[in-house]
């Protein structure tokens, strides 16, 4: 249902009082009664009238009040309404500066956690590894095993150069002996071919 206007509330109380409504009412009330009171023709109608002027006076004067007291009331409510209206924009704003920072902390929140979860990652994967002192260590360790692996290479090195060249002395001498075998067995036959000849030759 749609809000009644205010011509239409001054419309229906001029149409159920032709004199008018409320304050309209004493008004009229209160000129026809002074037009009475100008146009009594005795002193008690006049009376009576002048009577009927005062209370409907004091009906009016008391309406005012009641009004004034009415727009007095207003008016506090009104600066009321608008203290409120500040306090609730003031909160409002006040919420907002709180959401955002809220919405900070939330993410530092979520930073720290994942660098804290990135550490726990390292800290897992220095977990499987030895310390420092191992390492150094086990450094340490294979620095000597390394040298005495140097150590065994040059031996062997020196040894395979020995084997070399006495090898390659072998080598010569099965040579040269293998050239003397040819040059005695050259020598052989020679010699046996000058016996031959020798005794194929007659003697004078």
């Amino acid at each position: 249902m749609g809000a009644v206007t205010d011509d239409e509330v001054i419309r229906k109380r001029l149409l159920i009082d032709g004199d008018g409504a409320g304050d309209d009412r004493r008004i009229n009330l209160l000129v026809k009664s002074f037009i009475k009171w100008c146009n009594s023709g005795s002193q008690e109608e006049g009376y009576s009238q002048y009577q009927r002027m005062l209370s409907t006076l004091s009906q009016c004067e008391f309406s005012m009040g009641k009004t004034l007291l009415v727009y007095d009331m207003n008016l506090r409510e009104m600066e009321n309404y608008e203290k409120i209206y500040k306090e609730i924009e003031c909160s409002i704003a006040g919420a907002h500066e709180k959401i955002a920072e809220c919405k900070k902390q939330i993410l530092q929140a979520k930073r720290i956690r994942k660098n804290r979860q990135e550490y726990d990652a390292l800290a897992k994967v220095i977990q499987h590894h030895p310390d420092r002192h191992e390492t150094l260590k086990e450094l340490e360790s294979l620095g000597k095993e390394l040298e005495h692996l140097s150590h065994i290479k040059e031996s062997v090195e020196d040894k395979l150069e020995l084997r070399r060249k006495q090898f390659h002395v072998l080598l010569s001498t099965i040579h040269e002996l293998q050239q003397t075998l040819e040059n005695d067995e050259k020598l052989s036959e020679v010699e046996e071919a000058q016996e031959s000849t020798m005794e194929t030759d007659p003697k004078p």
